[in-house]
């Protein structure tokens, strides 16, 4: 049986921390930072987590991280 492959796209969006979660950086921070307030620059500077009914899709397309 072969190995299965990496998704490389998910793999750049997202890694797997010791724990078992999937994290990922959000969105939105690219361009037109002026039309958003520095609430919402300054929350979207911190990473996130997928939730737990997603994250199994997601650790199937990075088995080897």
């Amino acid at each position: 049986m072969g190995k299965t492959k990496t998704h490389k796209a998910t793999a750049k969006r997202f890694s797997v921390t010791k724990g078992g979660k999937v994290k990922f950086n959000h969105l939105n921070r690219r361009h037109n930072l002026g039309k958003k307030t520095s609430k919402r620059k300054r929350q979207l500077r911190n990473c996130a987590y997928i939730s737990e009914s997603f994250a199994p899709t997601i650790k199937k397309l990075i088995p080897y991280s």
